[in-house]
């Protein structure tokens, strides 16, 4: 518990920053808005500017500026065609400033994994480690995401959207500061993911399997975007008696549609002969669904998979009706089962590396590429603000060659345990300039 302070020797000038401080409580969600040593471009920087010169109001009176420096020699250039990424080392505070400068109202989808100050040296505010005993603890954690994120809500376009990756320790006030700053009616909803199948006993009362990612959007112009249902003469010439349906095939098409891609999505389904069936890559080898087991499960519940047979083979396909000019679709479901696990994003980065524990936890590209699918167009601007490991642009790239789109990313790290220098450039270099895989394949996106 903290420690209360005592006033007697406190000199006049330090009693009335104390009460300044005091004032300066937020109440409702109660934290201390404690000063980081980041926080020496607080003169400069005004977190509640309407336009990107009143973030800026004091650049003319000579104050400290934040700006990016290119280091030329770090240029990867594989086709001087497709848009232009940006890897951003140094503090997000400061890199977001500068953002604000550059990019405001820019961007179409925020995606970040901040520290989940869990007080096992994962959350460093003013230079040290926050421990589990530190009783401000959760103020201090708030006071670090509060500026950052008041920041990133300029950068949004109107019709921009934020997802926020967070566990228990931090995501009811989390929540709660993210209806302050975007507003409860931008609220688009709470995702529950779940990272990994089973695991060990360590946790007190229940074998935790999931986090969270809290989805806001910048205002009421954002939309929700539907899978894209690829059909090549989109007529709807079926009918049952919920009206008339086009047959979409469940097995995936394209790129990724391999059962290596996605090896939880490879499962049978059960034919109408009572035989089962098995997806179907397009070079005939072993494929994969398109939705996951309780995706398909729900589709079979309701009467959504409609089976065709081919060549003396059944193809299952799923129902997609259209009435009134409009294509009627069942929503994703807010529990994600099938998108991944911190498992298959541990296993991404040991092969593209050749080696283990380069990064603890890293989230897997399935699960941002998701999101990103859903958040915004083929030609969107993203923006990784806590890019650790650097998966926001693997699931960029992964996501431009699947559909062609023209998406960039623009990614911000410091280099705390060299994470920009070992990583996440190294990542991105990996994964634009090809690389040797577990299997001796050089695999690009």
């Amino acid at each position: 518990m903290a420690k209360k302070p005592t006033y007697d020797n406190w000199s006049r000038e330090e009693l009335i920053k104390e009460i300044n401080r005091i004032k300066d409580t937020t109440y409702g969600l109660v934290w201390h808005r404690d000063k980081e040593t980041e926080e020496k471009l607080d003169v400069l920087i005004d977190l509640d500017a309407k336009t990107p010169n009143e973030t800026f109001k004091n650049e003319i009176a000579g104050k400290p500026f934040p700006v990016l420096k290119e280091v030329k020699n770090k240029e990867i250039i594989s086709d001087s065609s497709k848009p232009f990424n940006y890897l951003i080392e140094g503090d997000n505070y400061h890199s977001l400033a500068v953002l604000n400068f550059t990019h405001w109202e820019s961007i179409d989808v925020i995606y970040i994994d901040p520290p989940y100050n869990t007080g096992n040296n994962d959350f460093r505010y003013n230079d040290k480690f926050v421990p589990r005993d530190d009783g401000y603890r959760h103020s201090k954690w708030l006071s670090f995401m509060d500026k950052r994120l008041k920041l990133a809500k300029n950068l949004l376009k109107k019709t921009g959207v934020i997802f926020i990756s967070i566990d228990n320790n931090e995501q009811a006030p989390l929540k709660m500061l993210c209806d302050e700053i975007f507003g409860e009616s931008n609220f688009v909803g709470m995702l529950i993911w779940r990272k990994k199948e089973g695991g060990g006993q360590a946790d007190a009362y229940f074998v935790t399997e999931h986090e969270y990612v809290l989805v806001y959007s910048k205002s009421e112009k954002f939309v929700w975007r539907d899978e894209k249902i690829l059909v090549e003469e989109a007529e709807y010439n079926k009918k049952d008696e919920n009206g008339s349906f086009t047959a979409v095939k469940l097995a995936k098409w394209g790129n990724t549609a391999k059962r290596e891609d996605r090896p939880k999505m490879y499962f049978p389904l059960k034919s109408p002969d009572g035989k089962n069936v098995y997806p179907v890559a397009p070079d005939g080898g072993d494929g994969r669904w398109r939705v996951g087991k309780k995706r398909m499960e729900m589709l079979i519940q309701k009467g959504l998979v409609f089976w065709q047979k081919r060549n003396d083979r059944w193809i299952p396909y799923e129902k997609v009706y259209y009435n009134d000019g409009e294509v009627k679709k069942i929503k994703e479901r807010s529990i994600l089962y099938d998108i991944a696990t911190t498992t298959d994003g541990t296993n991404e980065l040991t092969d593209i590396f050749g080696k283990k524990d380069l990064f603890e936890n890293p989230k897997p590209t399935e699960l941002i590429k998701f999101l990103l699918q859903y958040g915004a167009d083929d030609n969107a601007i993203v923006l990784d603000f806590f890019s650790g490991s650097g998966t926001t642009a693997q699931a960029v790239l992964s996501l431009n060659k699947e559909d062609k789109g023209n998406r960039q990313f623009i990614l911000c790290t410091n280099n705390e345990a060299d994470i920009c220098t070992d990583v996440c450039y190294p990542r991105v270099s990996k994964i634009i300039g090809g690389y040797k895989n577990s299997k001796g394949e050089k695999s690009l996106v």
